[in-house]
């Protein structure tokens, strides 16, 4: 039977059932979290929740960094109801569409229980839609709104509770295509080159949250990009749009940044400010999935399989491809057009595989000189 709670609800796009997610094998749809101290400390904290309707697949992770060591709790089940957002021990639940959500995790066996609160702190932007296709095969149709917010709550680990009152962050929702679930048993010819070069950088501050991201193609044109200004209880028209052209310096040896710098300008070329970025140390994105070798977005795992594993992130080998993936935790200064300078804290993702002529990459995995 294909009915569910969600059919009751007046939000279908096809002539479907909610079940159904168009046509699409590689349909999803996915929440993000990341929490952190606004002014100090290193704790972090990390949580994803996805849903594959022609897999029949749902999966999500929790991860707390502590100490220098990521522990990731994976997730993965068969799809039931759309509407009933868990998997095994970790919950999603929507308390005020696009202001309040909470994140419940329940799994002392693995030594992680949460429960943790996001509130927004201002209206959510809506990143232009992500287009991307190898050859005549959609590789990436989707559309991604991204808030930042503050946190309540607590976090429990191996026993020890701490408080996350006063912890700020930003989550996403995204849905659409991506590559999902097993690969494709018949390749693209002729094979496409790997490319991807992916910035994405939220970004909290006192009074506002500032959101840059670029898409960049072999030769560093943007292929989709947008930076943003977005003062607390802002909405839509509150909003001060700008033009973001990121400059990374990367560390030898690898696709990490050392630090980075967006400088901005306004819609007729005259520069509206910077926003500089230097990274604390580097949370691996694969604690949440991404590109992990086992763990990958809707891989099939059986009825439900839940699993904890503990990563040392100084002991993490920046040259294998499953560690290309993250996003560091950074201080950060927004130094807008009147001079006026920002302190504050934010993120700065990474994902650079293959050429991207700007960096002096040139090859799918040389690493910076």
């Amino acid at each position: 039977m294909a009915l569910t709670r969600g059919d009751d609800y007046p939000i279908h796009q096809t002539p479907e059932p909610i079940a159904y997610g168009g046509t699409d094998r590689n349909f999803y749809d996915r929440y993000f979290f990341n929490g952190y101290h606004p002014t100090e400390g290193e704790d972090f904290f990390a949580a994803a929740f996805g849903v594959y309707p022609h897999l029949n697949v749902t999966d999500g992770a929790f991860v707390v960094v502590r100490n220098g060591v990521e522990t990731a709790l994976h997730v993965s089940g068969q799809l039931g109801d759309r509407m009933d957002m868990a998997c095994g021990p970790l919950r999603i639940v929507v308390v005020e569409p696009l202001h309040k959500l909470k994140i419940l995790v329940d799994s002392p066996e693995h030594g992680l229980k949460a429960e943790v609160e996001f509130e927004s702190r201002s209206a959510p932007i809506e990143e232009p839609r992500f287009i991307r296709r190898n050859g005549t095969r959609a590789f990436m149709d989707y559309t991604r709104l991204t808030q930042n917010g503050r946190y309540t709550g607590w976090i429990e680990l191996d026993g020890e509770r701490r408080s996350v009152d006063g912890f700020v962050g930003t989550r996403d929702r995204s849905w659409g295509i991506r590559p999902v679930g097993a690969r494709d048993s018949q390749d693209i010819i002729p094979a496409p080159k790997p490319q991807f070069y992916w910035l994405w950088s939220p970004s909290s501050f006192e009074n506002g949250s500032f959101f840059f991201h670029s898409n960049e193609d072999a030769l560093g044109r943007p292929w989709n990009t947008r930076a943003v200004w977005v003062p607390d209880q802002a909405d839509e028209e509150g909003f001060d749009h700008l033009n973001g052209q990121a400059k990374v310096n990367w560390k030898s040896g690898t696709r990490h940044a050392v630090d980075a710098v967006v400088e901005l300008t306004d819609d007729w070329g005259k520069p509206a400010g910077k926003v500089e970025f230097k990274p604390l140390y580097n949370f691996q994105m694969m604690g949440l999935g991404y590109t992990h070798p086992k763990w990958s977005h809707g891989l099939l795992h059986g009825p439900l399989a839940v699993e904890r594993e503990d990563i040392v992130l100084a002991e993490a080998d920046p040259k294998m491809p499953f560690n290309l993936h993250v996003q560091a935790l950074s201080e950060v200064i927004y130094t807008d057009a009147d001079g006026t300078v920002r302190k504050g804290r934010g993120v700065l993702e990474q994902l650079v595989m293959g050429p991207h002529q700007p960096s002096g990459f040139s090859d799918i995995l040389d690493m910076a000189k």
